[in-house]
C-alpha cells in the first residue's frame, strides 16, 4: 500500500522499498517490527515525538534497540530540556498513530533529530506511515528527504 510518506519519497526522486508485516497490537515496538521486517534492530529506526522546552514539538529518530538521551536531543536542539510528548498528543500533533510515526508527510515540519548511528548502514527502516508498513531506503536519502540533523542522540 502505497502512503503519503512513500509518495514524498517519489516527489523527491529518492528510491525506497515498501515491506509489510503482520501488525500485532498488544507489541507495537520497533524490536518487534525489526524481527517481522528482517533487519537487525539497529537499522530500523524508531520515531519518537517530544517537546523542547524553547523548540516545542520535534523528532527524534533512534535505532528500534536504544533508547532516547534527552539531556543529548536538548543540547543538539538548543533547548534547556526535552521531554516526550503524551500518547494523546501524537496523532493530533503529526497526524500518526503509535506504531505508525514518520517524520514524511507529517501534519506539521517538526524539526528533526536523527541518531548518528544511521550513517553507519547501507539501508535503514522507517515507518511508511501506517502500522504494518515499513520503507526501507539509503539513511543519506532519508536525511535529505526529512532535513534531519544529525548527533549523538542516545544511550
Amino acid at each position: 500500500m502505497k502512503t503519503n510518506a512513500a509518495r514524498i519519497l517519489e516527489a523527491l526522486g529518492i528510491r525506497y522499498e515498501l515491506r509489510e508485516y503482520e501488525v500485532d497490537e498488544e507489541d507495537l515496538s520497533a524490536e518487534s517490527v525489526a524481527r517481522k521486517v528482517g533487519l537487525p534492530p539497529e537499522q530500523v529506526f524508531k520515531t519518537l515525538v517530544c517537546r523542547g522546552d524553547r523548540t516545542g514539538a520535534m523528532f527524534a529518530v533512534v535505532p528500534a534497540d536504544n533508547e532516547l538521551d534527552f539531556k543529548a536531543i536538548a543540547r543538539l536542539s538548543g533547548d534547556r530540556s526535552v521531554e516526550m510528548v503524551s500518547l494523546k498528543e501524537v496523532q493530533p500533533l503529526t497526524g500518526y498513530v503509535r506504531g505508525g510515526v514518520t517524520v514524511l508527510g507529517a501534519r506539521k515540519e517538526y524539526p528533526a533529530y536523527v541518531d548518528e548511528t544511521i550513517e553507519l548502514f547501507d539501508v535503514i527502516s522507517i515507518s511508511a506511515g501506517i502500522r504494518g508498513t515499513q520503507l526501507l531506503l539509503a539513511p543519506a536519502d532519508y536525511l535529505r528527504a526529512t532535513k534531519g540533523k544529525v548527533g549523538p542522540i542516545t544511550r
